[in-house]
């Protein structure tokens, strides 16, 4: 266990970072559509709800209609035409149909090609988790650093804290390739 405040806070904020980083990465995989309907893509489409911008699942309730189909059905249908604009311009690649009462996203099959693409964005979030989660690390290791150089923290316990650093960067990393893969699978299975 290490004794030293500071090195502690610095190790402290170092697993926030981390798991912070984590999470991210995960709620990026939300907003993937990987063929079937998944209503957490709306979560970022935002409409104007009575002069306040609201994310779609604010305003109405989104289901999910055998499999490859959301229904949004607003609490309002005075904004349906508002809903609807907001999610042509949100650039999720679904155009939505209106029937005056719902809209309805119907979520297109993907092509083996597509699939692919998607793979390689997922592929390229995760590269890009990893690399916040060593600069991460970096700025850990450098405070560290600073604590041994200015005599505040003994060689050993410098050791020991760089130590925990790798192990917990390490673990982080194991996290985000496992997200990615589950991912990759779920986007490749027909």
């Amino acid at each position: 266990m290490i004794e030293n405040e500071q090195a502690e806070e610095i190790l402290l904020v170092l697993d926030d970072k981390l798991s912070k980083t984590v999470s991210v990465l995960k709620e990026e995989f939300t907003s993937v559509r990987a063929g079937r309907a998944n209503p957490h893509i709306l979560d970022k489409v935002m409409v104007d709800y009575y002069g306040a911008a609201t994310p779609v699942p604010q305003t109405a309730g989104v289901s999910v209609q055998e499999g490859r189909c959301l229904v949004i059905a607003p609490w309002d249908v005075s904004i349906l035409k508002v809903i609807e604009k907001a999610i042509q311009l949100s650039n999720i690649g679904i155009t939505p149909t209106n029937d005056g009462k719902v809209i309805r996203l119907v979520f297109p099959e993907l092509t083996e090609e597509r699939r692919r693409e998607l793979t390689k964005q997922i592929k390229k979030m995760g590269e890009d988790s990893k690399v916040a989660a060593r600069n991460t690390r970096r700025d850990a290791m450098d405070g560290i650093k600073k604590l041994k150089n200015d005599k505040t923290l003994s060689e050993d316990e410098a050791a020991n804290c760089e130590k925990e650093i790798e192990k917990m960067v390490s673990d982080a990393i194991a996290k985000i390739d496992s997200a990615v893969s589950a991912k990759e699978k779920e986007i490749m299975t027909v």
